[in-house]
């Protein structure tokens, strides 16, 4: 190979790694995976929703490919007390994150990160009676924003469900 190939290949391999995933040891990738266990194993598995209070900014928006958009986080916080979170509902259902499927991509401004986007894939479960089965398996981009030094989820985009 040429020299100069094996330069313009080693400043492109240099140029696509700055834009890459961070890596799984990082404090924003551990603060993000601490975030979605925030999120869903206390406030979708456990209906712990005040963690949704904390988390979520105020102008969120969730499109989901099944049930469409919500664009508020109260509508949003309420629909989870009401539906998955209704003690009256006879049906559990129970989220996953499918191990090793978690990335996070800085975003920047300048050089400086503003946020980050978090993909992932999960599955889910739904226990009625005691007898749980395995629900949709679905990919998720979360769209997290540091404001006043706190990270807020911002958007969601659930998609790609499959049984």
């Amino acid at each position: 190979m040429k020299k100069s190939t094996c330069i313009v290949l080693s400043i492109f391999g240099i140029l696509t790694n700055l834009n890459a995933q961070i890596s799984t040891n990082s404090e924003v990738f551990n603060t993000l995976k601490a975030n979605d266990s925030l999120l869903f194993e206390r406030s979708f598995n456990n209906c712990e929703t005040q963690y949704l209070e904390q988390l979520i900014a105020q102008d969120f928006e969730f499109y989901h490919d099944i049930s469409g958009i919500i664009n508020a986080k109260d509508e949003f916080i309420q629909i989870m007390k009401s539906g998955i979170c209704n003690s009256n509902n006879s049906t559990k259902s129970r989220r996953e994150l499918v191990e090793g499927s978690l990335e996070v991509f800085l975003l920047k401004n300048n050089g400086k990160v503003y946020g980050a986007l978090q993909n992932g894939v999960h599955k889910f479960f739904e226990t009625t009676n005691g007898n749980t089965v395995p629900g949709s398996i679905a990919k998720f981009s979360h769209l997290w924003i540091i404001e006043d030094g706190r990270w807020f989820l911002k958007r969601v985009i659930s998609f790609d469900h499959t049984m």
